[in-house]
């Protein structure tokens, strides 16, 4: 397959290289006119989209064009394309999302755990982080908001929200087809990958009903080489069927329904230990090659009505998911059979969001209320030697809200935003400790024990039946003052709220109990509070070809809510769920763009980050004591600088079409993995680049890509387990030194140079 690729590459340059000389300029909308573009964005739920150049919030916005030019495949793809961002999944579990945004985010593969960053899919809110970070295709646009958003979206969105919209039915007949081959180029990696999809849309009563059909197959023979066999590691193969369609029985409504279905399976996780290997190589010998099945179906239905009451608009937005994953991992990242686990989890959810939104004179409004319910279950199994643990848990988990949000314009200039949600939450779990049994049990099946003792060891309980509720009041304050048609300025302070919750992953019951007896017999960790506080600068010049935007943030967080993890003879890895610290994170972001010529666009972006810990409540270092050690520690997840430059040209071809060159580089500056601040993540820089040939056929374009091309080694954890090598030294040491004994260190991909054909009909 590699011989096949180099050959298709290689004849492709030839072409391009051989083209006739360039004709003059006609009439047209090149590459730069497209992306110069107005942008629209979703984000403050109003009756119509806005500019995202005119609301006052700091948004990073991708259409349909953009998406493409970017190759993105999957919400990871955008994870060095905006300040201060990290669309990072974990390594333990493919899909799993592991999102952060301004220093706010999570290092867990337990779907019991909620996120900092909310993941909205036509309007529908993700309930569990797994299977959210997998393959898309066929995009409307994505939307990242930074910064809390709990006045619209809710809860667990104390660091921003991603809103991806898929595309819609059309009122005209047209469709997209894309074939792709990639793969490493370099020697002792692994094989290719080909990826096809396409879709179909238009009118099947005109004006009245309009459908879309698309579909998606990407198969991965596995990008590393595993050095335990010699073998391609990595494996995936992914369908995805979709289908939509769009029905206006009169001319004031319009409903829109649309249904997924997505499978995935392959590879577990290329798992490298840096007791054994560099943390700066690809390589890793694992004997469990693991596996990962996914499967997902998804369904949403939006109505639209247009009123004449404050000229507004009425929606409704139903969502259902079902989800169901199993997963198996060489957790131990050695060629010897010591820690392998086994998981599988069931979700299915369901949610109804009703809405206003309209304007009277000079005020918005916008207001509705809001209905969540999710049912999960979750299995663990481990093989640590002769011992096999089981446990997990299940969840009945409920979410009402109603929010309202006004603005009001004060003067021509300035508007005065005031917000307020008010949402009540409830859980409701069934939790069977993760510990040795004699016999094989399963908690969604309803077989492993959760209360009383077990015969076999009198001195363990096995698990606990708990609920909590939650209620809160989420209020939002802010300013904007237009400056000019090109300029504005905005101030804003917000409280937003993450979720409390429950661990399905106790592995230490009697260490837990002490804990909870000491809170009061409370077996829930307490739910975290943001209060954000934020400047912003928008500009655009009047030509429309520059645009600078700046926003200076502080976040004030408080029982911060944490998954230390810690190396554990007995268990591997022990995981546990606290309330551990009150932090401030507060930084500077700043994005902007300019077309120094009708063919030529330079952007640019800059985050810088800083975070410290205010108040210890939980003894993070592990040293057994609270002090200072704690304090001084690094707050996972918050890289202290990134930046990126991108470089758009359009080299008119006349009749040979035209020759688009799209370039971008993002680094990343290192950060603390885990709390203690054993585990770190690498520093990155992120090249990659796309040539794309649009071909004197209209509907024809061919385009040369390479992702990661400075080859760099980036891992979706850094977690410390007592099996290590030869780099091992014995002591807790961080960052570049050598662990104590190894880590699970999943790895990503490297390197990847491939060739893409797009029809558009």
């Amino acid at each position: 397959m590699k011989r096949k690729f180099m050959m298709s590459a290689a004849i492709l340059a030839v072409s391009v290289a051989t083209l006739s000389p360039v004709y003059a300029q006609e009439t047209r909308e090149n590459a730069i006119d497209a992306l110069n573009g107005e942008i629209v964005v979703t984000a403050n739920k109003k009756a119509n989209v806005e500019n995202v150049q005119d609301v006052a919030l700091s948004v990073t916005a991708f259409n349909a064009d953009t998406l493409d030019t970017l190759q993105v495949r999957d919400l990871g793809s955008l994870s060095f394309s905006a300040p201060n961002v990290s669309l990072d999944q974990i390594g333990t579990n493919k899909g799993t999302a592991n999102f952060a945004i301004r220093g706010l985010g999570i290092n867990s593969s337990i779907p019991s755990i909620d996120p900092t960053v909310g993941v909205f899919v036509d309007g529908v809110y993700m309930g569990v982080n797994n299977g959210v970070s997998f393959d898309l295709f066929d995009l409307d646009s994505i939307e990242l908001l930074r910064g809390p958003q709990g006045i619209l979206f809710g809860r667990n969105t104390t660091g921003g929200a991603v809103l991806v919209n898929t595309g819609n039915p059309t009122d005209t007949f047209q469709g997209k087809a894309k074939i792709s081959v990639d793969g490493p180029v370099d020697s002792g990696r692994g094989g290719g990958q080909i990826g096809i999809q396409g879709s179909i849309s238009g009118p099947i009563i005109a004006d009245k009903l309009n459908f879309k059909l698309g579909a998606y197959h990407n198969y991965d023979r596995g990008y590393f080489r595993n050095l335990y066999d010699g073998k391609d590691f990595g494996k995936t193969n992914t369908v995805i069927l979709r289908g939509g369609l769009e029905f206006k029985p009169h001319e004031r409504v319009t409903m829109l329904a649309k249904g997924e279905f997505f499978k995935s399976q392959g590879d577990g996780p290329a798992a490298q230990n840096h007791g054994i290997f560099d943390r700066n190589s690809f390589d890793f010998s694992v004997d469990n090659r693991g596996s990962y099945d996914s499967k997902s179906v998804f369904a949403t239905l939006r109505t639209d009505i247009d009123v004449d009451f404050g000229d507004g608009k009425i929606t409704n937005i139903f969502g259902y998911r079902d989800y169901k994953g199993t997963t198996n991992a060489d957790i131990d990242s050695t060629p010897a059979t010591i820690f392998n686990s086994p998981t599988e989890i069931h979700q299915k959810q369901y949610s109804n969001e009703l809405r206003y939104a309209g304007t009277f004179g000079q005020l918005d409004l916008t207001f509705g209320g809001y209905i969540f319910t999710q049912d999960i279950g979750y299995d663990e199994i481990r093989f640590i030697g002769t011992n096999r643990f089981y446990g997990g848990g299940k969840q009945n988990h409920d979410v009402y809200g109603v929010f309202g949000n006004v603005d009001f314009r004060a003067t021509d200039a300035l508007t005065v935003t005031a917000g307020l949600r008010w949402s009540q939450e409830d859980k409701a779990v069934l939790i069977s400790y993760v510990r040795p049994r004699i016999a094989a049990c399963s908690v969604i099946d309803g077989t492993c024990p959760y209360t009383g003792v077990n015969p076999a060891i009198p001195s363990e309980n096995n698990g606990f039946l708990n609920d909590r509720s939650w209620k809160n009041w989420t209020p939002k304050l802010g300013l904007q003052y237009v400056i000019n048609d090109d300029a504005q300025t905005y101030a804003s302070w917000t409280r937003a709220y993450r979720s409390g919750g429950y661990n399905f992953r106790i592995t230490a019951p009697n260490a837990f109990e002490a804990i909870v007896a000491a809170n009061g017999g409370e077996f829930a960790f307490d739910e975290e509070r943001v209060d954000s506080y934020e400047a912003g600068f928008k500009y655009q010049t009047a030509d429309r070809k520059g645009t600078f935007n700046t926003a200076f943030f502080l976040t004030d967080i408080k029982n911060m809510q944490r998954e230390v993890n810690q190396s554990s003879l007995t268990a591997g890895v022990a995981q546990s769920i606290f309330n551990t610290a009150d932090a401030r994170i507060y930084g500077v972001e700043v994005e902007g763009r300019y077309s120094l010529t009708n063919n030529l666009l330079l952007s640019a972006n800059i985050g810088v980050i800083d975070s410290d810990y205010k108040r210890i409540l939980f003894d993070i270092s592990g040293d057994g004591v609270i002090n200072d050690a704690d304090l001084s520690l690094a707050l996972p997840r918050v890289p202290k600088l990134t930046w990126g430059l991108g470089l758009v040209h359009d080299l008119y071809l006349g009749k040979n079409g035209s020759l688009v060159t799209n370039v971008n580089f993002q680094h990343r500056d290192r950060s603390a993995y885990t709390d203690n601040n054993y585990g770190w993540l690498n520093a990155s820089d992120q090249l990659s680049a796309t040539l794309t040939w649009n071909t004197p056929a209209e509907w024809l374009s061919i385009s040369i890509y390479g992702k990661n091309l400075l080859d760099e080694v980036g891992h979706g954890g850094d977690t410390q387990i007592p099996f290590g090598g030869a780099l091992s030294d014995g002591t807790n040491v961080a960052f570049d030194a050598r662990p104590a004994a190894g880590t699970f260190s999943p790895l990503n991909k490297g390197r990847v140079v491939g060739v893409e054909a797009l029809i558009n009909f």
